[in-house]
């Protein structure tokens, strides 16, 4: 039997950023289902931070990780992050969803179509009556934010262990077993990190009921248009953020920002939800999908607040939710590891008593 003071089920940015953070402290080992760490959700994000995104308590969170993805110490030797911009646009029925979006934030500058066009002149700007960009949402790089939070878990002793499924997992005699098709283990401490599959961990280890629901998101590679650079474009969405766009290595990123409900599976983008999608986006820009050259779909997993869940369960011991990061887990995972670490070592938190609470898995109990 393997044995280590935490065992952390789930490979992906979040469990390696967690595991790294522990390290330090603890001897922890990494449990991944698949071949190679963030192959689901984390390896498929568009990977921008919007501080703006998501609820109060999301936007706390991307507050609190933008520090350390601007100067990443110990992961990498220059920043995550890149220019980019995320730009809004609101027809005159799109009004109110821009209006709610824009209020509680920061660092938005409201634009008129004109404007909007100029920055993405293939939008159509005689159908937006006004727009909204924050010109701080930067692309982050997460190959390197993964590989280097990787490292620094090896470095400090950390242990990832690939191909394993988890097929049990019980509490004896004040510490966890956790048995896989490769072997068992042993440790005081599970962190469920295992993203879609989270719910199930927890079924698993008869944790608190956490009602974890996955969807799909897909997103398709274009040509970029022609006599365009593209380079320089922001993000750019509808207030309803029935798609988006984003330059994406040369080529031009879409996404119908569909989120359908399935099971946690290795995901893949449905043909139909995809063409609907480009149908909608073709509807606002002057330029015409004449070809796929790739596509994709990656799972978001949600609690129905939409707030991450992240502490220790209150009906099972030693149990740790560290889940439901929907849309936002790259962005999120330097605040979330940190107070992971927090949390487990039993310390002050850095984050406010409020975000936290509105975090913890004991709001469902």
């Amino acid at each position: 039997m393997t044995t280590a003071d935490v065992i952390i089920v789930g490979g992906g940015i979040a469990g390696i950023t967690a595991g790294a953070c522990l390290a330090r402290d603890l001897s922890v080992l990494v449990l991944e289902g698949e071949s190679r760490i963030g192959y689901h959700a984390t390896g498929r994000s568009a990977a921008i931070l919007i501080r703006n995104y998501g609820n109060a308590t999301l936007r706390a969170l991307n507050l609190a990780s933008a520090p350390f993805l601007e100067a990443p110490e110990h992961v990498s030797d220059a920043s995550l992050l890149s220019p980019r911009g995320e730009m809004l646009v609101a027809g005159e029925e799109e009004l109110a969803d821009l209006t709610a979006y824009v209020e509680g934030s920061t660092g938005m500058e409201i634009l008129t179509g004109r404007q909007a066009q100029e920055l993405v002149p293939i939008l159509r700007a005689e159908a937006i009556v006004k727009a909204a960009i924050e010109w701080d949402a930067q692309d982050i790089d997460v190959d390197r934010m993964l590989s280097g939070y990787a490292r620094l878990l090896r470095r400090r002793g950390g242990v990832v262990e690939t191909d394993v499924t988890v097929r049990e997992i019980r509490r004896e005699s004040g510490h966890w077993t956790v048995t896989s098709d490769r072997g068992t283990y042993s440790s005081a401490i599970v962190i469920n990190a295992a993203g879609a599959w989270a719910g199930v961990i927890g079924q698993m280890a008869g944790a608190t009921e956490v009602p974890l629901a996955p969807l799909r998101r897909s997103a398709a590679i274009l040509p970029a248009p022609e006599a365009h650079d593209i380079s320089r474009w922001p993000l750019f969405a509808p207030a309803t953020e029935a798609w988006y766009a984003k330059p994406e290595a040369g080529k031009l990123l879409v996404s119908p920002a569909d989120e359908d409900p399935v099971e946690p599976h290795d995901a893949w983008a449905d043909d139909m939800v995809l063409a609907e999608g480009l149908d909608r986006f073709e509807r606002a820009v002057d330029y015409t999908v004449t070809r796929v050259e790739t596509s994709w779909a990656g799972l978001r997993t949600f609690a129905p607040d939409r707030s991450p869940v992240v502490g220790m369960d209150p009906a099972a011991d030693g149990f740790f939710w560290l889940a439901g990061q929907g849309g936002y887990g790259v962005q999120t995972a330097p605040a979330l590891s940190t107070l992971t670490s927090e949390l487990i070592l039993g310390g002050p938190t850095s984050l406010a008593t409020g975000v936290v609470d509105a975090l913890s898995p004991g709001r469902f109990s």
